[in-house]
């Protein structure tokens, strides 16, 4: 049985914790009109907008009218039968969507461009000025628009889990201690000391320690979890996080 087979077998199986991955939804229903691929891809596309935006800008359209070929692109890769058709990597979120991006701007430009601004619905909502904001802090030295893109997805992937991490503690009644913490997650320069921040929270150090300890312990769960929704087998998790650091590290993947 060939691994795509076995993705589809598994994902569609009653009770499968694999069929809870978001990208495994996709590929396991790439063939038929399902509202869970179509709402998952939605969804995925939705948070990971940007880094196919950062792309298309640093092939050198303008900003007009690269709004209107990244969600030109979404709304074809909506379509069952530009989704069932792609020659994709199938394994992997990020390495399908850039594959398939880089085929829809070479072939199909022309037809994107009849997408005018502000006329057609748009399947994934973009905020193109966020983006340029964004695009315009990107660096400016010769970076190629895929090693550009890959370091943008591991950005907005950390992004995605940071987000969902806040709203956990904030769920808790502990956004306020999530605030002083975060610090010691990104390990930017100027963090607050133990003592610092236990004298913010009316705490003592140890105590501090332990809260750093926990936070950063959900930090790595939910991070491997964010990885699991953009990869079709588990297994990959794994690999998939430490390209993602290497992109981080300015590496070309």
């Amino acid at each position: 049985m060939s691994r795509d087979h076995e993705t589809e077998r598994r994902a569609r199986a009653p009770g499968s914790r694999f069929a809870t991955t978001h990208w495994s939804i996709v590929v396991a229903a790439r063939g038929e009109r399902t509202t869970a691929a179509r709402q998952a891809l939605a969804t995925l596309c939705e948070a990971y907008w940007y880094p196919l935006y950062a792309y298309v800008r640093r092939r050198g359209y303008a900003a007009a009218d690269a709004q209107d070929l990244t969600q030109a692109f979404f709304a074809a890769l909506l379509e069952k039968q530009y989704l069932r058709t792609a020659d994709r990597e199938r394994g992997r979120l990020r390495s399908f969507l850039l594959t398939a991006l880089k085929r829809f701007v070479s072939k199909q430009w022309a037809r994107a461009h009849t997408l005018k601004r502000g006329g057609a619905h748009s399947p994934v909502p973009l905020d193109p000025r966020s983006g340029e904001t964004r695009y315009a802090l990107e660096p400016s030295h010769d970076w190629t628009p895929e090693r550009l893109y890959e370091r943008r997805w591991a950005l907005t992937l950390l992004e995605q889990v940071m987000a969902r991490l806040r709203r956990k503690y904030a769920d808790d009644g502990k956004a306020e201690l999530f605030d002083h913490l975060k610090a010691f997650l990104t390990g930017q320069s100027g963090a607050p000391s133990y003592r610092q921040v236990a004298c913010d929270l009316d705490t003592t150090e140890g105590a501090v320690k332990v809260a750093v300890h926990r936070l950063r312990r959900r930090y790595r769960e939910l991070l491997r979890s964010e990885i699991a929704h953009t990869v079709a087998d588990p297994q990959d998790a794994e690999d998939e996080l430490r390209l993602l650091l290497a992109a981080l590290r300015g590496e070309e993947l």
